[in-house]
């Protein structure tokens, strides 16, 4: 049987061909070389003798969000140490290939990321052993780490996320504010008949409110339509996954919980911004801007997207997040999804002064408070490390995050990790597409779906 090497999901995945700026701008298409940060052969050498001194660290970084902002960590490193630390960071949805590229070379990377255990299995003869590392020692929970078949910790998640359905509170209470509105507070949009009435009023009411849409554009180029074929696809998997008592990967799938999916997604297609016919060329630029310029109400996205909407339009303290809601019984109860598909791996096939000077920077960058200032503050993670109990990100979405789960609600769990290739995404994000364009029915997501989970994981694994 055929085997086809499956790797990294470009779910943050993310915005395409480009590298994204904090301020929300272009920056760059393809492969964009980020940073070498302390290029000088001079500047190999660490000053204090440390076992990394004849080392060097190449990170080829998953998250084009965060790209200047690890260039700027790797050069304070380079600057506080002398090791050379160089920062490439491969245009969204295209790590696994750039991966795959530069592995090839014979200046590989010493660290990269896999997204889970399915991304794991196409990199283990290059992950390294990484117990006596601080990265794993200073785990809040060392289950987490991914571990090879000996058992051995080999990746470590170094960030944890929230997405759900993004929301400007002012424009909300807004339409609260007209007669007739579905609700009269926003906490009691907490389920999905709920949430399609408050959607549908709002649509109706958009030139009241001075919006074009109540949800951003669903847009299907490949900067945006992860947010479908994948975040969107987790709530099905997770409704199904949950009923079922599912663990790890299963070799099928079944649409029980499906026609949820369809009725979110009419939900954001037919009340947006933009007609759903012509959803194909829209961006996830444009869905951003539409958003943080207050064209919109309603943004399906994550905590990572805080930094291309914050200082433009809406405020901080207008900025919340609900659930993503698809009539599931019990949904009143569910919370925000949270979970991790970024996981460090260092090159075992680094040579030992890389590997250690690529341990000691991951150290640095977990316990130092520059490293800590950065992941926290600048990058706005959740980390899932001890060693961060005084950074916690000022971020409105990991606020929204903590008060449902303050409030006793059931986080939903992330599922990337267990879908069967990046075919088996594209060819539900291809129905999807068609489906909205009207060149394709509801049947057609539905075999993408589920027949394409059992193809896709014979050949993985037939």
């Amino acid at each position: 049987m055929r085997r086809r090497v499956h790797g990294i999901d470009p779910t943050k995945e993310r915005p395409t061909t480009m590298i994204t700026r904090r301020t929300g701008k272009l920056l760059a298409a393809g492969l964009a070389v980020t940073a070498l940060a302390g290029a000088l052969a001079g500047c190999s050498a660490g000053s204090d003798g440390d076992s990394s001194a004849e080392g060097k660290v190449y990170y080829l970084n998953f998250k084009p969000e965060q790209a200047e902002d690890w260039v700027a960590l790797a050069a304070e490193y380079t600057k506080e140490t002398g090791v050379q630390v160089d920062v490439q960071t491969a245009a969204s949805g295209t790590y696994e290939t750039t991966l795959k590229s530069e592995m090839a070379k014979s200046d590989a990377p010493t660290l990269f990321q896999v997204n889970g255990p399915v991304g794991l299995a196409s990199w283990k003869d290059y992950a390294s052993d990484l117990t006596d590392t601080a990265i794993y020692e200073h785990l809040n929970d060392q289950s987490v780490a991914l571990t090879n078949d000996d058992g051995a910790p080999v990746a470590i998640p170094y960030v944890q996320e929230t997405y759900g359905i993004i929301y400007n509170k002012k424009l909300v209470n807004d339409y609260i504010a007209l007669p007739g509105a579905a609700i009269t507070n926003i906490d009691e949009i907490d389920n999905f008949d709920t949430l399609k009435a408050v959607v549908e009023g709002i649509q109706a009411n958009k030139d009241a409110l001075g919006i074009e849409g109540a949800f951003t554009s669903a847009g299907f180029d490949s900067s945006s339509d992860w947010r479908f074929k994948t975040h969107l696809a987790n709530i099905p998997l997770y409704y199904q996954f949950k009923a079922d008592g599912v663990k790890g990967q299963p070799a099928t799938i079944t649409d029980e919980y499906l026609d949820g999916y369809q009725r979110i997604f009419d939900l954001y297609i037919d009340n947006s911004t933009t007609e759903r016919t012509l959803l194909s060329s829209k961006t996830g630029e444009d869905a951003n801007a539409e958003f943080a310029l207050g064209k919109a109400v309603f943004y399906q996205n994550g905590t990572w997207a805080y930094n291309d909407i914050t200082g433009q339009a809406v405020a901080d303290e207008d900025l919340g997040m609900l659930p993503i809601y698809i009539g599931a019984d019990g949904e009143q109860n569910q919370g925000l999804t949270t979970g991790s598909e970024n996981y460090w791996v260092i090159n075992s096939e680094a040579s030992e002064a890389d590997q250690q000077a690529t341990k000691d920077f991951l150290e640095w960058v977990i316990t130092s408070d520059a490293g800590r200032e950065s992941l926290a503050n600048t990058m706005g993670f959740v980390t899932p490390f001890d060693t961060f109990a005084d950074y916690l990100p000022s971020n409105p979405f990991i606020q929204a995050d903590a008060a449902y789960t303050a409030a006793g609600k059931t986080a939903v769990t992330w599922n990337f990790t267990v879908m069967p290739s990046e075919e088996w995404k594209n060819g539900v994000g291809q129905a999807l597409l068609q489906y909205a364009q009207e060149t394709g029915d509801w049947d057609g997501v539905v075999t993408a779906f589920v027949d394409g989970w059992a193809t896709e994981y014979e050949l993985a694994n037939g």
